[in-house]
């Protein structure tokens, strides 16, 4: 197992329970059995807080943690590119996120493709909120 997937699943804040939402989704892996809970508060289509709560393996709780600290304070527009284009990281396909999702090009890689679905969980979970 990398040793990032591990540093980057440590970051908890967000891990956290929001009842005043104005958003969200529980979206659950039909393959291994994760579930993912995601909760947004959204403020003239800007993510103001999440939180999200998981039953799930540490390459989905890394890609949960770092995906809820790279949305907070983001429009919804910013969002929707990671969204619409996390999945062709997988493959080697050239695209432009922009530096503020650099970070996901750790996780999203080839490399972890037999853990794809389990990284993707979070971001459908987040689409699946949005109504993406």
């Amino acid at each position: 197992m990398d040793l990032k997937i591990l540093e980057i699943a440590s970051h908890t804040d967000n891990n956290k329970v929001i009842e005043d939402y104005t958003h969200k989704s529980k979206y659950r892996n039909s393959l291994c059995g994760d579930e993912m809970e995601i909760s947004l508060i959204v403020k003239n289509s800007i993510v103001k807080d999440v939180g999200y709560q998981s039953k799930a393996c540490v390459y989905c709780q890394a890609s949960v943690s770092l995906l809820s600290r790279k949305i907070k304070g983001k429009k919804i527009d910013e969002i929707k590119t990671l969204i619409l284009n996390g999945d062709k990281l997988f493959n080697n396909i050239k695209v432009n996120l922009g530096k503020h999702w650099f970070d996901f090009k750790e996780i999203l890689n080839k490399k972890n493709l037999s853990r794809k679905e389990c990284l993707l969980l979070p971001i459908k979970t987040l689409a699946k909120a949005l109504k993406f």
